[in-house]
């Protein structure tokens, strides 16, 4: 027991007049280890309750995150600790250091608190699809400062918090599920707006996401939008709950449409204008 005990108390470095024994090392690790399988445990725990009492996946993920860093910020406060070393003591030697960070890194504070408002409040969850600054993307990860999106063309934004607390978002996973969409179209002027109706109908209905039930009022239906100047306007609205690809349902409408619309010799005309040249004579005075 003498043997360990000195084995523990063996010196290794010293840092500013703080002795590193083995037996600080050996606390650190443990430390370290300890807080890793708390984690662990009480992310199966936490997602066993939240499971049980109907709480999303989005909404599960943001509160484990927020659990997990306050677990790691008292961690970080016992190996500081361990270490010998005195956080009051290290908070008022560098108070004019922070004081000067602080002004640095306002951006980067008011991403940390937007990312805590984000996790509490759950308007922008994991896997959520949103649309910022004119893209749209899906909620790979929400992260304390940052968060990571995928575009539909494939692409990997890192977004600050504080955009999706100072700036306005659309998130088209908060709203009510299913979704409605639109395809928009003209016809030529003369062309059978029955059958126009009809074909849009059937184009519309041969998809497997696109919801066909009735009872609740989500079957597609055609709209009449309006005289335009060189094309009927017409509008096929839908409803789906697969928000992230629709674009890609669109376009396989617009496809299907065009083709059935050659098929029935109906014409999807272009803008064009008359010009109208009047000739007139010059009378000498």
């Amino acid at each position: 027991m003498e043997a360990l005990q000195n084995l523990l108390d063996y010196k290794l470095f010293e840092i500013s007049g703080h002795l590193f024994t083995i037996g600080t090392i050996v606390l650190l690790v443990a430390i370290y280890l300890v807080t890793k399988i708390i984690l662990f445990a009480l992310k199966r725990i936490l997602n066993r309750i939240f499971e049980k009492r109907g709480i999303d996946r989005g909404r599960r993920f943001a509160l484990i995150k927020l659990v997990q860093y306050f677990v790691w910020t008292f961690a970080i406060v016992l190996l500081i600790q361990a270490a010998t070393f005195q956080i009051t003591i290290l908070l008022a030697g560098s108070a004019a250091l922070l004081v000067g960070l602080g002004l640095g890194l306002q951006q980067i504070f008011q991403d940390l608190v937007s990312g805590i408002f984000i996790l509490i409040e759950g308007t922008i969850q994991k896997d959520d699809v949103v649309e910022i600054d004119g893209l749209i993307g899906k909620i790979l990860t929400l992260n304390l400062r940052t968060s990571t999106i995928l575009t539909r063309d494939g692409i990997m934004l890192i977004v600050p918090n504080h955009k999706f607390v100072v700036d306005n978002i659309i998130n088209w996973s908060h709203s009510a599920t299913p979704t409605r969409f639109k395809v928009s179209v003209g016809v030529a002027y003369g062309s059978d707006v029955e059958k126009v109706t009809d074909i849009l109908m059937e184009c519309t209905l041969c998809h497997d996401v696109v919801l066909k039930d009735k009872t609740n009022g989500k079957y597609p239906f055609v709209r009449f939008v309006d005289f335009g100047d060189s094309a009927l306007l017409f509008d096929v609205y839908f409803w789906s709950v697969d928000i992230f690809p629709i674009e890609n349902v669109k376009s396989d409408m617009r496809y299907l449409i065009n083709k059935r619309f050659r098929e029935q010799n109906i014409s999807i005309p272009f803008p064009q204008r008359d010009l109208h040249i009047k000739s007139g004579g010059f009378t000498k005075v």
